[in-house]
This record gives C-alpha cells, sequence and structure tokens, in this order.
C-alpha cells in the first residue's frame, strides 16, 4: 500500500513525532508507515485522513 503521509506532513511542517502526537501513536509507527514497512489499522488510517483533511483513499493508495 502507497502512502502521502510523509508528502502531507511535509507540506504542512509537521515533524513525524508531532504528527504522531496528533494521531495518538509512537514515532515509530509514523515511520513505518511512511517507509512502507506498516499498514495502519483502519482506525488510524482514518485519523491521519481527518488531520489531513482529506479521506483514506487520498491519503492511502491500496491498488499499489
Amino acid at each position: 500500500m502507497q502512502s502521502r503521509v510523509k508528502e502531507l506532513r511535509t507540506a504542512r511542517g509537521l515533524s513525524q513525532q508531532g504528527l504522531a502526537s496528533a494521531v495518538g501513536v509512537s514515532r515509530q509507527t509514523i515511520n513505518a508507515i511512511e517507509t512502507g514497512r506498516y499498514d495502519p489499522s483502519l482506525v488510524l488510517a482514518v485519523h491521519l485522513a481527518r488531520h489531513f483533511g482529506s479521506t483514506v483513499e487520498e491519503v492511502f493508495d491500496v491498488d499499489s
């Protein structure tokens, strides 16, 4: 699954720790999502999408 989390995070000037704190996970979780080593749960994907004012489909591409 491809993720736009890093792109969206950096465009808003957020650190991995800042985003992690905002959505209630560890910085390591954000890093793992950004590097493709971890696919988030549905709940976390929704929290991330809402944080960015986007839909889950705009943040994550499951067809990749």
